[in-house]
C-alpha cells in the first residue's frame, strides 16, 4: 500500500497548484476564487525512487462562514486520520489568518508528521514576510512558490525523507481485491466465499467503510482477499466517510495483483464502472469482470452473450478480459470466478525466456514488419521481457520513436495470442538498440 500525503489549508492558498506540481500534471482545476476544487482529487507522485498518493483536499461547502469553517476543520481531521504526512499550506500574501491559527492548533495536536508550506514566496521581500509563520510552531516549515515551482524539489526531498516505509507481507501470496460501486454485492461475495458473516450486508450504499483483508485457503487455492468499500461517483462523495471509501479502494487496487470488478447485472456497465476499469488498467493489475445479481435478470430478453458484447463495446480496445456471470447471494459460479482470478494471477506473473521471445516474435515481425517512416526502414533486432511486476516487453530497433501506435497494438495482440495474457494489461516499449 502506498503512503499518503494530504494537502490541507483554507481556500485559495494554492493547494491545487501544488498538487499539480507534485503529480506533474494539470489534474486539479485552478481558479483565483475559493471553492473551485469541488471534490477531493488523488493521484500518484514519484520522487527519488519513492511513489506515494497525493490528496488535494479542495474547497468545500459554500455557504455561511460557520459551515465553511466547520468543513475545513473536518478536512484537517480527515487528513490527520488518513494521511501519513500532512502538508499544511498557508499564503504569505495574507499573513496568518484566524483560520490558519485554528487549523494549526488542530494539526499541532496530531501524531502525524506535519510540514508547514508557506506559498507564494517568490521574491526577497516575501521571504522576509514569510518568517512570521515560524510562530505557528512547526519544526518543518518551508517557503515556496507553487506557481513557479521554486522550492518544491526541496519540499519533496523532505516529504520522501519522512514517509513511512511500508513493510511487505512476509508471505508472498496472491492478493485479490474485490472492487466496484457501492451496493453491487462486494460484501455478499466475500461472505459467500469465506462461508461466514464477515460483513454487515444492508441495502444502504456505503455500509462497508474499510477494506478488510481475509486469508482464503480452500479448494487448493490460497490467496489474500481484499474487500473494499464501494467507489462512489465523485459528485456523490458527500460524506467524508465516503471519501475514505474511495481512498481505500484506490489503495486496494494498488495493493492487489488481481482485481475482481463487480458489475450490477440490472444496471449494466455505468460510467463509474468505467472509471474503476481505467484505474485498474492504468495500474497494470490483473482483471476479472464479475456480472453479479445475474439471477435477477430476465433471461429471455438478456443473454449472457448480448451482455458480454455490450461490455466489450464499452471497454474496447482492452476486451481480452474474463467475464463471469455470478450470483453472490445464491453462490452461483463464485468458485469458478476465483479459479479464473488465480489463472489471471499466473498469467500476470509468467516469465518468458529471451531466447523463446526472439524465436517467436522475430518470425512474426519478419512476416509483417513495421511500416517505414519517411522512407526509413525500421528494423527490430531483439526483444526481451522487462523485470517488472506486470508483463512488459522491450523491442530494440533503429528508430524507436518512429514506430506507429497501430504497430504497437499489433505486437501486443500477437503477444496476447501466443502467450495468453487474458485479463492482464501488458506494456510494449521500443528502445534504441
Amino acid at each position: 500500500m502506498s503512503a499518503v500525503v494530504a494537502i490541507v489549508g483554507r481556500p485559495n492558498v494554492g493547494k491545487s497548484t501544488l498538487f499539480n506540481r507534485l503529480i506533474g500534471a494539470r489534474k486539479a482545476i485552478i481558479e483565483d476564487f475559493s471553492g473551485v476544487t469541488r471534490d477531493r482529487i488523488y493521484d500518484t507522485a514519484d520522487w527519488a525512487g519513492r511513489s506515494f498518493t497525493v490528496i488535494d483536499t479542495g474547497g468545500f461547502v459554500q455557504g455561511s462562514d460557520d459551515v465553511f469553517e466547520a468543513a475545513i476543520r473536518e478536512q484537517a481531521l480527515i487528513a490527520i486520520e488518513e494521511a501519513d504526512v500532512i502538508l499544511f499550506m498557508v499564503d504569505v500574501t495574507t499573513g496568518i489568518t484566524d483560520l490558519d491559527d485554528r487549523l494549526a492548533e488542530i494539526l499541532r495536536r496530531s501524531p502525524k508528521k506535519v510540514v508547514l508550506v508557506v506559498n507564494k514566496v517568490d521574491n526577497h521581500a516575501r521571504q522576509l514576510e514569510a518568517n512570521e509563520f515560524w510562530s505557528l510552531g512547526f519544526e518543518e516549515t518551508h517557503f515556496l512558490s507553487s506557481i513557479s515551482g521554486s522550492g518544491t524539489g526541496e519540499l519533496l526531498d523532505v516529504v520522501v525523507d519522512i514517509l513511512p516505509v511500508r513493510e511487505e507481507a512476509e508471505e508472498d501470496i496472491p492478493k485479490i481485491a474485490i472492487v466496484g460501486q457501492p451496493n453491487v454485492g462486494k460484501s455478499s461475495l466475500t461472505n459467500a466465499l469465506l462461508g461466514e458473516q464477515r460483513h454487515i450486508v444492508t441495502d444502504i450504499a456505503g455500509t462497508t467503510r474499510d477494506s478488510i483483508h481475509s486469508l482464503y485457503d480452500k479448494f487448493n487455492m490460497r490467496f489474500l482477499l481484499i474487500d473494499t468499500a464501494g467507489i462512489r461517483k465523485k459528485a456523490k462523495v458527500h460524506e467524508n466517510i465516503e471519501f475514505y471509501s474511495v481512498l481505500r479502494a484506490i489503495h486496494a487496487i494498488e495493493e492487489a495483483d488481481v482485481c475482481l470488478l463487480l458489475i450490477d447485472a440490472q444496471t449494466g456497465v455505468e460510467q463509474q464502472d468505467m472509471a474503476i476499469f481505467s484505474l485498474i488498467k492504468k495500474r497494470r493489475k490483473g482483471l476479472v469482470m464479475l456480472v453479479n445479481k445475474w439471477d435477477l435478470v430476465e433471461k429471455e430478453t438478456n443473454t449472457a452473450r448480448d451482455f458480454e458484447k455490450a461490455i466489450n463495446r464499452k471497454i474496447a480496445p482492452f476486451v481480452d478480459v474474463p467475464k463471469i456471470f455470478i450470483s453472490a447471494l445464491d453462490k452461483t459460479r463464485i468458485h469458478k470466478a476465483m479459479e479464473v482470478a488465480m489463472d489471471v494471477y499466473d498469467r500476470r506473473t509468467q516469465r518468458i525466456s529471451t531466447s523463446e521471445l526472439n524465436e517467436v516474435m522475430l518470425e512474426i515481425i519478419e512476416k509483417q514488419p513495421p511500416p517505414p517512416h519517411r522512407n526509413k526502414f525500421i528494423k527490430i533486432k531483439y526483444v526481451t521481457q522487462l523485470p517488472t511486476a506486470f508483463p512488459a516487453f522491450a523491442f530494440f530497433c533503429n528508430y524507436p520513436d518512429q514506430v506507429k501506435q497501430s504497430y504497437r497494438h499489433f505486437l501486443e495482440n500477437k503477444l496476447r495470442q501466443v502467450y495468453n495474457f487474458t485479463g492482464v494489461p501488458i506494456s510494449v516499449y521500443f528502445r534504441a538498440k
